[in-house]
């Protein structure tokens, strides 16, 4: 079945499913653990809808590519058109927030860093963006002032808090809409912080999204 954008309660949202624009090093702790380095320009990638799957129902990984990792994100889904906005534009235009994992084949990545190609293999593979209901907006309150986590095989293994970003939300997205239009039903990632690593089948993921979100599901 089709990936269909719901709420919290299960519920359809009226909104198609779009492309996943994303933000890699807004993390200065993720950036650490990669050995990377801190530049001024975003980094900003897009993976198409055909990546975007449930994660409340156990999802595949394609481990003859090589390592998958979970890299856990705040995600927004947008509900009005956005192009070449301001910051103080944009959350009127957000529908509200979830969690996402950026899967990411962490050995064609780096061999594509190393050629200095673009990202799209390791990041943009079908099922590459599993994806949990959305709390509206007006419910989660401030989109800086959040906790999130994954725990794997009752393990945490990452712990995240929006207030480390190094670009807020609505930075990121008004960036974004600089270069390209946002469409009802896009989503947008907002960056991953430490403790990224490989995932295997059987595994058991638990997420949270501060008091809003609990997700379990596994990887098949």
């Amino acid at each position: 079945m089709s990936y269909q954008h719901k709420d919290q309660q299960g519920n359809l949202i009226d909104l198609p499913s779009g492309k996943v624009l994303c933000i890699g090093q807004n993390y200065q702790d993720h950036i650490a653990e990669m050995n990377s380095k801190t530049a001024p320009e975003a980094l900003f990638f897009i993976k198409p809808n055909t990546a975007v799957v449930d994660i409340n129902q156990p999802f595949p990984i394609p481990h003859h590519l090589g390592a998958v990792h979970n890299e856990t994100e705040l995600a927004v889904l947008i509900k009005a058109p956005l192009t070449k906005v301001t910051a103080d534009q944009v959350l009127d235009a957000v529908w509200g927030y979830g969690l996402a994992l950026d899967l990411t084949l962490r050995e064609q990545q780096k061999k594509l860093k190393e050629l200095g190609r673009p990202w799209e293999i390791a990041k943009g593979f079908d099922g590459a963006c599993p994806v949990s209901a959305f709390v509206a907006a007006d419910e989660l309150g401030d989109a800086q002032q959040l906790q999130f986590s994954l725990k794997v095989n009752g393990e945490l293994r990452q712990q995240g808090d929006t207030r480390l970003m190094i670009r807020s939300v609505t930075q990121i997205i008004s960036e974004m809409s600089q270069f390209f239009t946002l469409l009802p039903g896009d989503l947008v990632l907002t960056g991953t912080p430490a403790g990224v690593g490989p995932l295997n089948t059987g595994d058991q993921l638990e997420l949270a999204l501060a008091n809003k979100l609990h997700i379990k599901t596994s990887v098949r």
